[in-house]
């Protein structure tokens, strides 16, 4: 009763006329960005993290809030109509969807994808509103030595997973360590890897880190590289269900949302697996084999687009309780709740009971909204394709700029945002993941600390990480996430005489 009594008072504070405005807002800034090409939620959040700074804390996190939500909406619309996913968790629904429109199918495909969506989202919001409090309950026992192995797990799955290898992931994490480094260091005052420049003293800026890979860097390399690229559009039909249709969709969305919720909560992260599970269990279970991969089946693009969402709506639950964050867009979003004094893990329920339950009580009425906005709407957002990219990616570079200057007027920061963006285009062009980069610079000041209060419990000795039954369980599955991968590769056959084991 206590939990329903909270979510009450939170639909109280997101039911205002403000709150609401900045939810819709947010919905349709954040399914623009899903149905635009290459521009992601991770981006938008980050461009826009200059602007809210100004913002109550609440209205900015519904806000940012709406954005994650719309844009996993609006990501189906380009991955089914052009074939082109905006992030890599539309991967798959892009396979079938695709398939469906060329078939004269789009306007089912989108339906299903878009009531998917509500349904997927809907049931992993009433997850997340009956665990996380039970989760902070439990995780404010945890001491400084399972603080530090749990950040250790953080560090280890977000390398090893958001990216085609633990190399290249583990490579972008240590240079967000090195970000978090720069600055005084917290116990003796020293200054570290500021090159003498007395700006640097404070520290990087986790907005214009964020800024610069995410919304710099995306801009820059589309520009660079996929400027030229012709796109395809395949012709609308009308938003519309059979009969049939939902029946053979309610299943999958069920079975999505029952495969995507514990990759979305678990500090594993990632909604590329659960995605790929869920077309391969609906490709399994289904009667209409012969769609997949010919027409289309509309199974195939229900259960992933629920999979995905639920995985999604999922992650709030270990960045609100524990304060780790599993993708880019909750990476970044770590950093917007840090730009305001606040630090999500286990007293955040207490701390700012308020402002936790009225974004809980968001996702509820953001997710209506969607529903509303997705399906008597499609026509208008798909018109948004036929904007020119140029124009586009120069208002983005614009926006950047003058947001990041707008923060301290600092020439430096404009240089520095600038370098980071050439880096963002770096790492995007061979394969490195930048959400180690942002977790590692946000979550590594926080590591330190919690090592170096652990190493003061047990007097100095590392023996203190393994002594305790939590740290030590938390330990053997870091190094069970970093050796078992490459065992199983080791151990099975390759499926041809030359092929190659990628580092």
């Amino acid at each position: 009763m206590e939990t329903l009594d909270l979510l009450a008072a939170g639909f109280a504070t997101a039911a205002t006329p403000v709150n609401l405005l900045w939810a819709l807002l947010g919905c349709l800034i954040g399914t623009a960005v899903g149905v635009l090409p290459g521009i992601g939620p991770a981006t938008a959040v980050a461009m826009l993290l200059p602007i809210t700074l100004k913002v109550e804390p609440t209205a900015s996190m519904i806000f940012f809030a709406g954005i994650y939500y719309g844009a996993m909406y609006g990501g189906s619309t380009t991955s089914i109509l052009l074939n082109t996913p905006g992030e890599s968790g539309a991967m798959v629904t892009a396979m079938e969807g695709n398939r469906m429109a060329k078939s004269g199918r789009a306007g089912a495909a989108l339906a299903t994808a878009a009531v998917g969506s509500f349904v997927a989202g809907t049931l992993a919001t009433l997850v997340v509103t009956f665990f996380a409090p039970w989760v902070a309950e439990h995780a404010v026992r945890l001491g400084p030595p399972e603080y530090f192995m749990l950040m250790l797990l953080a560090f280890t799955t977000v390398s090893a997973v958001l990216g085609k290898s633990m190399l290249r992931g583990v490579t972008a994490l240590a240079v967000g360590l090195a970000f978090g480094l720069v600055g005084l260091d917290q116990i003796t005052g020293t200054p570290r890897l500021t090159g003498g420049v007395p700006e640097l003293m404070d520290g990087l800026e986790v907005v214009l880190v964020a800024v610069g890979l995410f919304a710099v860097g995306e801009a820059l390399y589309h520009v660079l590289y996929e400027g030229r690229v012709v796109e395809a559009q395949h012709p609308m039909s009308r938003v519309h269900m059979s009969r049939q249709d939902w029946k053979r969709s309610w299943p999958a969305w069920l079975r999505a949302s029952a495969i995507g919720m514990p990759f979305g909560a678990l500090p594993a992260g990632g909604s590329e697996i659960p995605t790929f599970l869920s077309y391969a269990t609906e490709k399994k279970l289904s009667p209409h084999k012969e769609e997949f991969g010919t027409t289309g089946a509309i199974e195939g693009v229900a259960g992933p687009e629920a999979a995905n969402n639920a995985a999604i709506t999922a992650t709030l639950m270990p960045l609100l309780t524990l304060g780790i964050p599993t993708s880019n867009t909750t990476a970044i979003l770590l950093g917007a709740f840090q730009n305001y004094g606040i630090q999500p893990g286990p007293q955040l329920f207490d701390t700012n009971a308020g402002l936790v339950w009225a974004l809980i009580a968001s996702l509820y009425i953001g997710n209506v909204m969607l529903l509303v906005l997705n399906l008597p709407l499609v026509g208008l957002w798909v018109k948004l394709l036929k904007l020119p990219k140029p124009p586009l990616y120069a208002g983005i570079l614009v926006f950047a700029t003058v947001g990041v200057y707008g923060m301290r007027q600092s020439a430096l920061d404009l240089v520095l945002l600038y370098a980071i963006g050439v880096l963002g285009v770096l790492m995007r062009r061979y394969d490195f993941p930048t959400a180690p980069v942002i977790v590692g610079m946000i979550l590594g000041p926080l590591a330190e600390a919690q090592m170096r209060n652990a190493l003061a419990i047990g007097e100095g000795h590392w023996t203190v990480f393994v002594q305790r039954p939590m740290s030590l369980a938390l330990l053997v599955v870091v190094v069970c996430v970093l050796v078992l991968p490459r065992l199983v590769r080791w151990l099975r056959p390759p499926t041809e005489p030359d092929a190659v084991v990628r580092v």
